[in-house]
């Protein structure tokens, strides 16, 4: 489902990602957190995670008409900085050890925390910050 199409089925709040290389990307969100691709192409790719919500992430150069935003991505190697991407409903212990096997960097051990969620943290290769979780029992 190429984008265009993609974007008629979105509603609320969607999280778009952007990303140096969507090929390259893609592991992080398919292998580590378990998210489901529902379609990729050099531009973009389209994520659907448990119960049905839904992420997307296009590639750097799809920017390349922007100039403002196209020269703020050259400006750092870590993306994202000062967001945590927060995802309730994956197994915390799960995404961690296929993360620490696939040698993405796990910033946060899983543990239960006092806001109620047992979690870990972790980031893909852009920087982008993650913090993976189940409600505490």
């Amino acid at each position: 489902m190429p984008s265009a199409e993609f974007a008629k089925t979105l509603v609320g709040l969607t999280v778009n990602l952007l990303v140096r290389d969507i090929d390259s990307s893609l592991p992080f969100f398919t292998d580590v957190l378990g998210l489901r691709a529902l379609y990729s192409d050099p531009d973009f790719a389209a994520l659907e995670g448990p119960g049905g919500w839904h992420m997307m992430v296009h590639a750097d150069h799809t920017l390349d008409h922007s100039p403002a935003e196209w020269s703020r991505l050259a400006e750092t190697e870590r993306r994202g900085t000062g967001a945590e991407i927060r995802i309730l409903g994956l197994d915390p212990d799960l995404v961690e050890s296929r993360a620490r096997a696939l040698g993405y960097t796990v910033n946060a051990s899983v543990k239960t925390y006092p806001h109620g969620w047992r979690e870990c943290r972790l980031e893909d290769r852009n920087g982008y910050q993650f913090a993976v979780g189940v409600l505490a029992t």
